[in-house]
């Protein structure tokens, strides 16, 4: 595995150095055959959405806003079903064996563990106790680390966490919450982690100090990691594989190297056309005439 020193060019951060490994070597934890998610009974979202999350990597999803890409993390933690949500076709496994039809509590004892969007957190509560919290979704009868082994190894990849250990988690900064969300999804144990645009609303350094942790993580823990992200260039760079969502649909899918160098996603993810300048925001009408992977 390579360094997991970080690249910028022009004050903007590029990539993390890609694994070496092939995609196609890894034993698959997560797979998604053909489903399709109703809400309500009527309003259909995906539209015969297919992937694959082997052990030990990240895979991201781009997309735009409303493209289906939470909803796919929803329809894999189980989550829908709390905003009468349904996977009508196809199925999803873990390590082999059916989830779709399980309740999230289920799932999650099996090693499935989301990250929301949003920071979600018990606020009046410290971060500790936080932390503590979510080690109460270990799977059952796994008792092998005590909590405060857990609370030592979140500190160990968060050691800013540690000294905000008593401090109230609503009076944390944005960067610092996220931190913690991600620190009490560690806490379960999870075999795959969904994380769902955690670098949202924070600055450049922090995405950058964040996403260098995750992927820490995933090569320390052997964690699968699945990353919904709408900072393509960030998503790619730490990803190491990558499916494009539109329309519920996966449009487009293969290595992050792969799609970095894709003319298409250069310019309409990653705002650069062909010669590599940046492209005007007045240009970007074009788009659905120019998206050549839905010809």
């Amino acid at each position: 595995m390579s360094s997991l020193i970080c690249v910028w060019e022009n004050n903007l951060f590029v990539a993390w150095g890609a694994r070496s490994v092939p995609h196609a070597t890894y034993r698959l934890m997560l797979t998604l055959n053909n489903i399709e998610v109703i809400y309500s009974d009527v309003i259909q979202v995906l539209r015969g959405v297919s992937m694959e999350v082997p052990q030990g990597q990240i895979v991201t999803l781009l997309g735009a806003n409303g493209a289906g890409k939470t909803t796919t993390l929803k329809a894999i933690s189980g989550l829908l079903r709390t905003q009468e949500g349904e996977v009508t076709r196809g199925n999803i496994e873990f390590d082999g064996q059916r989830t779709d039809r399980l309740p999230p509590e289920d799932i999650v004892q099996l090693g499935i563990v989301q990250v929301l969007e949003g920071r979600r957190l018990f606020q009046h509560l410290t971060v500790e106790e936080n932390l503590v919290l979510g080690g109460a979704a270990r799977r059952q009868g796994e008792r092998k680390s005590s909590v405060s082994q857990d609370l030592e190894q979140v500190y160990h990849y968060f050691p800013q966490l540690t000294k905000l250990r008593k401090r109230t988690s609503g009076y944390l900064s944005g960067g610092e919450q996220q931190m913690l969300v991600i620190g009490r999804g560690l806490m379960a144990h999870p075999k795959v982690m969904l994380l769902d645009e955690p670098s949202l609303g924070l600055a450049p350094l922090l995405v950058a100090e964040i996403f260098s942790i995750t992927r820490q993580i995933s090569a320390d823990e052997d964690m699968a990691i699945v990353l919904v992200e709408q900072n393509a260039r960030v998503a790619l760079g730490v990803a190491d594989y990558a499916y494009v969502m539109e329309n519920g649909r996966i449009v487009l899918d293969g290595s992050s190297r792969q799609l970095q160098e894709n003319e298409d996603i250069k310019e309409f993810y990653l705002g650069l056309t062909q010669v590599g300048e940046r492209k005007s925001y007045r240009d970007v009408k074009h788009y659905k005439r120019r998206k050549r992977w839905l010809g």
